[in-house]
């Protein structure tokens, strides 16, 4: 009885549920660098390298284990350019009686090896991913009957299920679940941000960038500077790196946004996890013995649990049970074209360069960029959610379409008529001054919403508001926006949308 173990580019976990009572001597386990995969989208050149060069330790790894694996190099004139071509070609070659893998984290792929047991004639066994906390079935109980799904209520279920940051009477440490509201302060210089962790690319690595570069110089980013970790060990160092010299001051600064860093406090450990270099698991009860040790406060570490415990299962969960039909969503009605400026920063609005071209370097922007940066204007803007989808998709290292298409079609665009989030995430130029140093360096004034010089977000924001009256007018968490809209001067609200029509007409040249 031989099986052919197919792993994917984001299973790199040797606890993985695909290799669960395997045998080394009879089984092989496949691997593949293809094109489908590497050019369905525009992949930032550093998720491909990131991706291929772990892939290609993880083999290594797997041989040194005693594993017998096959495994395809990309190269753009390989005869099997899709996985099925790959595994149907080792299943004639092992004459394998049956293939197994892990659940996959997207759609389209699913759909794909959903139906291989046809093409390729043998049984196909697609076991679940056991390195999310909630299982697909879980989650789906756990929403059953609730007319609205709501991430705190699934956290504490989730903080419940797993002990971490509860006490032995089965309360919240810290007495109360959530610490977001002291997470917010705005960062000056100090306490000065800690240098990001970084691995200098080894042989296999440096390989990988070099094809990169030959055969995907079109795709968007750069190689330059890669540091990323590729393999489980240096990711461990990395959470280890995060918890002594970020971890402290993670909370406070979580929504900041600076000027002149890039990292700030962040972790920029979502990369491994969502590789599965890192257990998601592991890395939160981490974080928990740094605030039993006394090496971090409660708000850090809650807040970077909760980010994982909490939103990175709730979106999960959301993805696998609306799925296909919720990509297709677009309750707002939006039709207009992703601007050009979003891949190549070319914009004078100082907060939308900054992002991107961060993003551009590092196949990396934090939470507070993705969404009240580009995704807040992407949503002001009514920009479609396909296209914007596609972007976060492609220009982020840790962009699965698992993760991201709930994040960005559901709380960053509000495509979904509020399944996800109970209100829009849509903010002026007065939430990115007050987050960030951006707007002293900005071609444009905050303070201004009418004039030819004024902030974009101003006037668009309150175009924003009142295009979609209908849709939130009644929503409790909007009333407060509407009454402001509503108290000012027929002749300013005239200029506002007068001002956002004229921006919205001329995207490209902002």
């Amino acid at each position: 009885m031989a099986n052919l173990i197919l792993i994917l580019g984001d299973q790199l976990s040797p606890n993985l549920s695909a290799l669960d009572g395997a045998d080394r001597n009879e089984d092989l386990v496949v691997m593949a660098e293809v094109h489908d995969e590497a050019s369905y989208t525009n992949h930032h050149k550093k998720k491909l390298v990131l991706l291929f060069s772990a892939m290609r330790h993880f083999a290594d790894h797997l041989r040194e284990d005693g594993w017998q694996v096959h495994y395809q190099r990309y190269h753009p004139d390989n005869p099997h350019q899709s996985l099925e071509a790959v595994v149907a070609d080792q299943v004639r070659q092992l004459n394998a009686d049956r293939v197994i893998t892990t659940e996959c984290g997207e759609w389209r792929l699913h759909e794909q090896i959903s139906q291989w047991h046809d093409r390729l004639g043998v049984p196909v066994e697609i076991r679940p991913d056991t390195r999310f906390i909630a299982s697909k079935e879980e989650f789906a109980d756990w929403a059953k009957g609730r007319k609205q799904l709501r991430m705190e209520f699934f956290y504490r279920e989730m903080r419940k299920k797993t002990g971490l940051l509860m006490t032995p009477e089965g309360e919240p440490e810290g007495g109360q679940w959530n610490f977001d509201a002291d997470n917010r302060k705005k960062w000056t210089g100090k306490p000065p941000a800690p240098a990001p962790f970084q691995v200098e690319p080894d042989a296999t690595t440096r390989e990988v960038i070099k094809l990169v570069d030959e055969h995907f110089s079109d795709h968007f980013g750069t190689t330059d500077d890669f540091h990323f970790a590729v393999t489980a060990e240096d990711a461990q160092a990395a959470l280890e790196h995060f918890i002594d010299f970020a971890l402290p001051c993670f909370g406070d600064y979580q929504d900041a946004i600076s000027d002149t860093e890039d990292w700030l406090f962040h972790s920029i450990l979502s990369p491994y996890i969502n590789c599965g270099l890192l257990d998601p698991l592991a890395v939160c009860e981490a974080a928990a013995q740094a605030w039993y040790a006394g090496r971090a406060p409660i708000n850090a570490v809650e807040g970077f649990i909760r980010q994982i415990l909490g939103w990175r299962e709730f979106v999960r969960g959301i993805y696998w049970l609306n799925m296909p039909a919720y990509a297709q969503e677009n309750r707002l009605g939006n039709t207009r074209a992703l601007p050009w400026f979003y891949w190549t920063g070319d914009t004078k609005m100082r907060c939308m360069h900054k992002a991107i071209d961060a993003t551009r370097r590092n196949a990396y922007a934090h939470h507070i960029q993705r969404l009240m940066v580009t995704g807040n204007f992407a949503l002001l803007a009514g920009i479609r959610p396909e296209e914007i989808c596609d972007w976060y998709l492609a220009v982020y290292a840790d962009a699965y379409d698992w993760v991201e298409l709930p994040n960005v079609l559901g709380m960053v665009m509000h495509a979904d008529g509020g399944y996800l989030g109970s209100k829009p995430y849509a903010a002026s130029g007065k939430y990115i001054q007050r987050q960030s140093d951006h707007c002293s360096n900005c071609h444009y004034k905050v303070n201004k919403a009418t004039e030819d010089d004024a902030c974009p977000f101003n006037a668009l924001y309150w175009h924003f508001i009142d295009r979609h009256r209908h849709e939130f007018a009644g929503n409790p968490r909007m009333g407060m926006m509407y009454r402001n809209w509503d108290k000012q001067k027929p002749e300013r609200r005239e200029a506002l949308l007068r001002r956002a029509e004229h921006l919205l007409a001329n995207l490209e040249q902002l």
